[in-house]
């Protein structure tokens, strides 16, 4: 543990300095650097090296930095960061494992590959220094899922992405200023007709005078009307669109990437499992199921009131068109909140924004968004294991404060306090999300729902697309064709008619 070889070192650097005390007490002189060098490599005052690797550039300041406050902080290692762009990140891993002499001490790596990494031999169980709090003191359950495989923590929850609901602010709230207003003069209006019928035209007029010095609609009213129009269902969205008088520049209401499985999955999250709570079950994988069906076909509907070309969606685009103001409501990831920002500082954004969480799919259907979680493994194959753990702690646990700023990554930790407010609608859809499974024989499964979701959109059946895509998925892990029963669910219609309205009312 860190504390109790810093009380060793503390003596040992002692014994050093009296060595050294002693020898120039005997004349012995010594060049600078030698004497740095030697002093360094001695049997007392040696320190580990530990290497950690990681694949995103943006992390290089940053990671330089904490390392530099962690050779400050203890005197017994020193942590290098090595930047590595390869395709093949693990492989690369697991060669330095075996052949290099600078073998990587801990990486970063999403936890979708902890699977392949721990039966490769490259990540290995840690467990908190004795002393620290618990893990679930620092972060949320999502998190402990993500880095967790058969009952085993093997990785500190980094930093995270997941997406979240962002709305035009300006648009809502001029919305809720032009409601109260047309509220404020019907009220006007309904009082000068009641003085007109029981006191005569002057007290009509007086009445009518008096609307006219009636003052602006309070702000903290309109604060208040815009949260409460803030859709709680994707069906509120709908009555929205029905009754908004939309700006001359706005092209849709509502618009996200349906080519992007990263952004749709909220519609079936809550109902598809695969691989349980943690991702890593072979035998706990549910795709094909009335929920599930009943969610995708809303999603379906939605082609009838936002028609959305799969082909050409692009989350890019619509970010763009948020930013120049043509859509009130999209669904992003938490690079928005940088590129807003920047867009706002340079005069091509002009509007308030806001987050919040995803609206549930209806008032049945709850909606569930899928996260990614990057986290810090201690290397089986290091030599440094204990330090290295020491370090992953420093780094994911009490470091990670300054982590969105530095970097604009969202960070795992729980209790971080963040400048721009926005970033909190992140945090709670993340505690609520679903891990990417880590499962290998599953690794395609995204893939295939991507293409499931496609399908449905475009009109395919989602009875039919969500069986094909549970029997495909199911034949992998099991190793053997599999055939899921089929689900016999209606499609649900609306009454068309006052007295189809009634029969229903009495089935009901």
């Amino acid at each position: 543990m860190i504390i109790k070889r810093r009380i060793i070192t503390v003596v040992l650097t002692a014994c050093v300095l009296l060595g050294l005390c002693a020898a120039a007490a005997r004349g012995l002189s010594l060049d600078q650097e030698e004497g740095a060098k030697e002093a360094d490599n001695s049997i007392f005052g040696h320190r580990e090296t530990l290497y950690l690797w990681y694949t995103d550039e943006a992390l290089t300041d940053y990671l330089n930095s904490v390392a530099v406050s962690y050779n400050e902080y203890q005197s017994e290692a020193r942590v290098i960061p090595v930047y590595t762009s390869g395709s093949e990140y693990l492989e690369e891993i697991n060669q330095a494992s075996l052949h290099s002499e600078e073998i990587p001490d801990l990486y970063i790596v999403s936890n979708d590959s902890l699977e392949k990494a721990y039966l490769a031999g490259l990540a290995s169980e840690i467990r908190l220094p004795e002393g620290v709090l618990s893990a679930s003191q620092f972060f949320p359950e999502a998190a402990l899922h993500a880095v967790t495989y058969h009952d085993k923590q093997i990785g500190y929850p980094l930093y995270f992405e997941t997406s979240s609901f962002l709305y035009n602010k300006t648009y809502l709230e001029d919305w809720a200023r032009a409601q109260i207003e047309a509220e404020m003069d019907m009220e006007q209006a309904q009082a000068a007709e009641a003085a007109l019928a029981e006191n005569g035209a002057e007290a009509a007029e007086t009445e009518a005078a008096t609307a006219e010095d009636m003052p602006l609609p309070d702000e903290s009213e309109v604060a208040a009307r815009v949260e409460d129009a803030l859709p709680k269902t994707i069906d509120d969205i709908l009555a929205f669109a029905d009754v908004y008088d939309a700006p001359e520049q706005v092209e849709a209401i509502f618009k996200w990437d349906v080519s992007d499985i990263f952004y749709n999955y909220f519609f079936v999250g809550n109902y598809i499992d695969v691989g349980g709570s943690a991702g890593d079950e072979n035998d706990s994988i549910d795709i094909y199921n009335e929920d599930a069906i009943r969610c995708m076909r809303v999603y379906q509907n939605l082609n009838q009131f936002f028609s959305i070309d799969t082909q050409e969606s692009s989350y890019a685009d619509i970010l763009q068109d948020f930013i120049d103001g043509r859509i009130v409501y999209t669904v992003v990831t938490t690079d928005a909140l940088a590129k807003i920002e920047e867009a706002r500082e340079n005069g091509a954004f002009q509007y308030e924004y806001g987050t919040s969480l995803i609206p549930d799919v209806n008032d049945e259907l709850i909606s569930r968004s899928l996260s990614v979680t990057q986290c810090v493994v201690v290397n089986g194959y290091s030599v440094h294991k204990e330090t290295a753990n020491d370090f992953a702690v420093f780094l994911s646990c009490y470091h990670a404060d300054n982590l969105y700023d530095r970097t604009g990554k969202m960070p795992a930790r729980s209790g971080i306090g963040f400048a721009n407010e926005n970033a909190k609608a992140f945090v709670g859809e993340y505690e609520k999300s679903i891990p990417n499974p880590k499962m290998i024989g599953t690794s395609n499964y995204w893939v295939e729902m991507e293409i499931a979701f496609a399908r449905i959109w475009k009109g395919g059946d989602a009875n039919t697309e969500l069986k094909a895509l549970s029997e495909k998925i199911m034949t992998q892990v099991k190793g053997e064709p599999y055939t899921e029963e089929l689900i016999d669910l209606p499609e649900e219609t609306e009454p068309d008619t006052e007295e189809e309205m009634e029969e229903f009312q009495e089935e009901e």
